[in-house]
């Protein structure tokens, strides 16, 4: 009796591996291509990362081979049709969990009055000015720092808005004082400032995501212009660096208050708020795997 097989037999046995193995990679190329077009169609919705876009693609696409088998049994997995109905799957089933991802990511636009009246919260925040110390009248930087320091904390939690002209029993008090720290004295120039300060101390891509306006509220000394900062929550750790050599500070939002998280609260939050993708956990465990075997 032999005990070696043929070379033959050996291929005919490895050719269902093989063929299942090649299929495999097809299916996430092809998730990873129709769900970058569903991204690239649907980029004014909720954002959505890659891993995520794959897995609806894929499970889209599943859907629209059903469809494709129920309409002609004969079709076959490369003609046009079938190609379109899984693409067109893929593209509704990133549609519809972007739209009920964006349900819950839109930012509130409560009038400033309602939120006035309700008062603060754990994603409303009220500071009386941005740049003048009230108390001695000067320009003081500790009071952007505050500011930057809250949208830091409301990016890093649920997201909300915070009002800037306004007193902490809910007052219109009006930008005036911070106007007068301005070469052109309004509230567009204001709104340049702060986008400015936003992103030296947070960056540009955090800064560009914050909502920034500046509406005129009925007072009972009348109209006083208030500073609206509307965040939703992040979707990746936001630092505030407080100076160019200044270490990344971690800001959270708890209650009606803000407050620093040392390096290890921060790193367990951020560990479990914004765990690593897939494709990102793999690698990071491969690199890691690499330093120990060099290490050792």
């Amino acid at each position: 009796m032999n005990n070696h097989e043929s070379p033959a037999r050996s291929f005919e046995v490895a050719e269902p591996l093989i063929a299942m193995a090649i299929a495999l990679v097809a299916v996430l190329a092809i998730a990873w291509v129709f769900g970058s077009v569903a991204r690239w169609l649907l980029r004014r919705r909720a954002r959505l990362n890659t891993t995520t876009s794959m897995i609806l693609s894929i499970l889209g696409s599943a859907v629209g081979l059903l469809i494709a088998g129920v309409i002609d049994e004969d079709l076959k997995v490369w003609s046009l049709l079938t190609i379109l109905l899984a693409l067109g799957s893929s593209v509704i089933a990133v549609g519809a969990y972007g739209a009920v991802s964006a349900h819950f990511q839109h930012r509130d636009h409560t009038p400033i009055a309602d939120l006035l009246v309700a008062g603060e919260s754990d994603r409303v925040e009220f500071k009386s000015t941005a740049r003048i110390n009230l108390r001695t009248g000067d320009k003081d930087a500790r009071m952007e720092q505050v500011i930057v320091k809250t949208v830091s904390a409301f990016l890093n939690s649920d997201g909300g808005t915070l009002l800037i002209g306004v007193d902490d029993d809910g007052t219109p008090l009006g930008l005036e004082p911070d106007f007068g720290t301005l070469k052109v004295p309004d509230a567009d120039r204001f709104e340049l400032w702060l986008r400015d300060l936003l992103t030296t101390t947070l960056g540009q891509n955090t800064a560009a995501a914050v909502e920034i306006t500046v509406e005129d509220i009925d007072s009972d000394a009348g109209p006083r212009p208030v500073c609206r900062v509307a965040t939703l929550a992040s979707p990746r750790p936001v630092y505030l660096r407080a100076g160019k050599n200044a270490a990344p500070e971690f800001w959270l939002r708890t209650g009606n208050s803000t407050r620093q998280l040392t390096v290890d609260e921060a790193a367990e939050y951020i560990m479990h708020r914004w765990p690593l993708g897939a494709g990102r956990s793999v690698a990071a465990q491969v690199r890691a795997a690499v330093r120990f075997s060099v290490e050792r």
